[in-house]
């Protein structure tokens, strides 16, 4: 990791941060928009709950995401990543992995937080090493259960 000592992060959003280097997740080669962004942070706010974090970056403060894991949407991922993803996070055991998902609010404030399940984010435990994963095509099967 590039980063040695605690670093300062002025976020409009959040205030100033204050980055350990065992906290900081590098995206090698960025997220899809924001491809000069590559170093992040993950928190959640003390004192609320940690069902929802934050991934904020430390290079632009004024970027950063609500991600959560995509089972608290009833959804689960099986992502086969090409050797090129597995090499680029440095993933050789697919249990260093995690997945997350990016919450998306739309403008109208009266709107739920949806989940991107079309790009999750991988991230190596071991390396601190993510990426974000667009699926060209996302096969997933809804089922509506008529009410009894």
């Amino acid at each position: 990791m590039p980063t040695t000592a605690v670093t300062r992060i002025e976020s409009p959003r959040f205030g100033t941060l204050e980055v350990s280097p065992e906290h900081v997740i590098e995206f090698p080669a960025g997220l899809p928009g924001f491809e000069e962004a590559r170093l992040f942070t993950l928190f959640h706010p003390e004192g609320e709950d940690p069902k929802y974090f934050f991934l904020q970056s430390m290079e632009q403060p004024d970027v950063a995401f609500h991600i959560a894991d995509p089972s608290r949407f009833g959804f689960t991922y099986e992502i086969a990543l090409s050797d090129e993803e597995s090499a680029l996070i440095g993933l050789s055991n697919p249990a260093d992995a995690v997945v997350a998902v990016i919450l998306v609010k739309d403008d109208n404030a009266s709107q739920p937080l949806r989940a991107n399940l079309q790009a999750p984010l991988i991230i190596n435990l071991n390396t601190r090493k993510g990426l974000q994963h667009v699926f060209s095509r996302l096969d997933y099967q809804v089922t509506l259960k008529s009410p009894a």
